[in-house]
């Protein structure tokens, strides 16, 4: 007698289980059982294939953006980073090329720097609020703390942003909206309470925030 072969998935997981049994061949020798098994082995297959396919499918990668920055004279010295988390957004700054010390950094209402960085108009900041991470009446969403420059230029950071999304997110202000946004780095340090900017004074460096891939 051959045995009968347990072959199925549990609901919710590609690993074989025990919840279901389908036999084959028949046992019982009645032809009438056969059709209906043949059927419940497709069925259960198929049910198998539904659930394990969108499983594999399913982790969609997070909503990235890029900003390429640049001096006043176009010369490209790092870039910005985006990526979307389930309550805020990773920011990563990798730039070069600027001068030492504290910086102010901000996020501008439009995705221009051209013909000048004075395009990039304001900070992202549709309801009008004080600027500055010190302010009882701020922040607005264009508010980052400093960067800090080290003395050959260089400066990596990592911001987190829980008041900005990268595409719609909640009712956060979106970066990758129909006039986009941009990254502007002042010549100045940012005291987070002067109004309109915290006194940072110059624009030295701008970059237009573009969607993108993330890296494998």
């Amino acid at each position: 007698m051959l045995r009968r072969k347990r072959a199925s998935y549990a609901v919710g997981s590609c690993r074989p289980s025990r919840a279901h049994v389908v036999g084959w061949p028949p046992s019982d020798g009645r032809g009438e059982h056969v059709s209906t098994r043949i059927g419940a082995t497709i069925a259960v297959a198929s049910l198998a294939a539904a659930l394990c396919a969108p499983a594999a499918l399913s982790d969609e990668h997070p909503a990235m953006a890029q900003a390429d920055m640049v001096d006043p004279e176009g010369r490209a010295i790092g870039s910005v980073t985006f990526e979307q988390t389930p309550s805020g957004v990773l920011i990563n700054v990798d730039v070069s090329d600027l001068p030492p010390g504290p910086h102010g950094i901000h996020l501008h209402a439009v995705g221009a720097c051209t013909p000048d960085f004075s395009a990039a108009k304001g900070h992202i900041n549709p309801d009008g609020v004080a600027h500055g991470l010190r302010h009882p009446e701020g922040p607005d969403q264009g508010d980052l703390p400093l960067l800090f420059v080290h003395a050959d230029g260089s400066a990596r950071a990592e911001f987190y942003h829980t008041r900005i999304s990268v595409k719609d997110a909640g009712d956060n202000p979106v970066l990758l909206d129909e006039d986009g946004s941009s990254v502007i780095i002042h010549d100045k340090p940012d005291d987070h309470i002067t109004q309109p900017i915290g006194g940072a004074g110059g624009r030295i460096a701008c970059g237009v925030i573009k969607g993108s891939q993330p890296k494998s």
